[in-house]
């Protein structure tokens, strides 16, 4: 499943799976915990395929970054959301050496290594742009 269909939903944890359409909205799966939601207009929804960051000369779209870390760590989990500032921003250098240090903060960095680890344990591994309708 591409990121498409993989959103954020502000003040909920973890990421959701978009599954089908309501009147008012849509019914939404937690990666979490396989809980479904119905996420109405009122939710702020963040699509990852929509999230990029900082670099110091580009914006550079999440799922390249996904598959920086994907690369390194050989589509394994990555270090823990939950490790010191400086061991998370180091990790972030290695992966993306020019990103821009005064816009992406820690809080960024931890998001970032939360959703792709999320991810990963859930085998969303595949971060290539979904193709087009001319192309398909």
């Amino acid at each position: 499943m591409s990121l498409e269909k993989i959103i954020s939903i502000s003040g909920k944890p973890g990421l959701y799976k978009i599954i089908n359409q309501t009147r008012g909205g849509f019914l939404a799966e937690s990666l979490l915990d396989n809980k479904k939601i119905s996420v109405s207009g009122r939710h702020n929804v963040s699509l990852l395929s929509e999230i990029a960051i900082y670099t110091l000369t580009e914006e550079v779209p999440l799922r390249e970054v996904f598959t920086k870390i994907y690369e390194k760590e050989n589509g394994k989990e990555t270090i823990s959301h939950k490790s010191s500032k400086d061991e998370l921003e180091e990790f972030f250098f290695n992966v993306l050496p020019d990103y821009d240090e005064d816009r992406v903060y820690a809080s960024d960095i931890k998001k970032v290594v939360q959703w792709y680890n999320l991810l990963a344990k859930n085998g969303m591994t595949d971060f290539s742009e979904t193709p087009s309708k001319e192309e398909e």
